[in-house]
């Protein structure tokens, strides 16, 4: 295999897994209730399968393999599920908090000289609104979660300069460790009170990763490139180089020029906007116009793939803008693989790990030893 790229398209689920209700997401399904409420139509993603993933018969045949993957690890967030796409199954979930308890607390706030506001689940465009006005008066940042293993701390830039804020998130990365907790995340905002916006400096501090398929690769001495916030999610390891980007447009620009000047190795893409700005807002305009935006440029990127080319498109959790609440919703996912002229159903498969289960045999590399391959 000379050239393999991964796109996740983040929290793009479609349809409620089987365990959803034990996550109080039974009838969640979002690609499905999107295109139900706009009319959205996704052409490319048809041509190569999408459609026949929703169940829908008839048309050409696919250009693609296509079909759907059911996680195995518990949980819904985006280290869960981007681990195990690089084959980390985890048998103990991360930990979920509706606060944070004293000693962590303490321990981050005597490390860094910080007191701080908040504690407790939040939208994190609604603890701003609420809480900005405060912290620009005392100058204490806001630590908040959500229903996913996160801890996140905000801070006006004209407060707390974002790389003291990034050093802020580093020490709290340390101290959580020990509470199993996923991702620190470093939420930096600017503006004036009632017209506080979030900037695109948001950086995530993972814990550490078993060893992944990324790992396998890379020590084989191919590279693997991450875009958007993989770097993040996997705390740089098995990436050999890595462009973080501040959206969904910039995501896809830096995808094809690297993709353009790649001749072997990994691309591993996240593009984030679809969680971030729309399902967490539970903006289902905005969430179909981004969609229409991949699909608009997969059309311009699908002719500089050739038979040798390996392409990858899935997601990695759900985030229904039409359910209840603002968190990611339990789903499966899509799984639309290019390569050469094979297409064909791949039904459903039973868990994200497939995909590492794959790139392994793509790039000649050892059996993984979970997941099972779909080439």
């Amino acid at each position: 295999m000379t050239r393999c790229l991964l796109i996740v398209l983040d929290s793009v689920g479609v349809g409620a897994a089987p365990d959803a209700a034990e996550y109080g997401d039974e009838g969640a399904d979002t690609l499905g209730h999107i295109m139900a409420r706009t009319g959205l139509r996704l052409p490319v993603l048809d041509s190569l399968g999408l459609g026949r993933i929703l169940g829908e018969d008839g048309g050409k045949a696919p250009l693609a393999s296509y079909g759907r993957m059911r996680e195995r690890s518990a949980g819904k967030d985006s280290t869960t599920g981007h681990w195990e796409i690089a084959g980390i199954v985890l048998d103990e979930p991360f930990a979920v908090f509706e606060r944070f308890p004293d000693p962590l607390l303490r321990a981050i706030e005597e490390e860094t000289g910080l007191h701080f506001l908040g504690n407790h689940p939040a939208s994190g465009t609604a603890i701003i609104d609420a809480l900005g006005g405060e912290h620009m008066r005392t100058g204490q940042p806001i630590l908040y979660t959500s229903a996913d293993s996160v801890l996140q701390i905000a801070a006006h830039e004209a407060v707390i300069p974002v790389e003291r804020l990034y050093a802020i998130c580093e020490a709290a990365r340390r101290h959580a460790d020990a509470w199993r907790i996923g991702r620190v995340i470093a939420r930096p905002f600017i503006g004036a009170p009632g017209a506080f916006a979030r900037t695109e400096g948001r950086h995530d501090f993972s814990m550490r990763p078993p060893r992944s398929i990324l790992d396998a690769i890379s020590e084989a001495g191919l590279a693997v490139t991450s875009v958007g916030k993989i770097a993040d999610l996997f705390a740089g390891q098995g990436i050999t180089e890595a462009y973080p980007t501040g959206s969904n447009a910039e995501g896809m620009q830096v995808t094809e020029a690297l993709w353009q000047r790649t001749e072997t190795g990994l691309i591993f893409t996240n593009l984030v906007d679809f969680d971030t700005l729309y399902g967490h807002r539970r903006d289902v305009a905005g969430y179909a116009a981004a969609l229409a935006e991949f699909d608009a440029w997969l059309a311009g990127l699908l002719p500089q793939c050739s038979a040798e080319d390996l392409v990858i498109i899935t997601a990695d959790h759900g985030n229904d803008p039409t359910h209840r609440g603002t968190d990611h919703t339990r789903e499966e996912v899509p799984l639309l693989v290019l390569q050469g002229n094979r297409a064909a159903p791949l039904g459903t498969r039973d868990g994200f790990a497939d995909v590492a289960a794959s790139l392994a045999i793509a790039f000649g590399l050892p059996p993984w030893p979970c997941g099972r391959p779909f080439l």
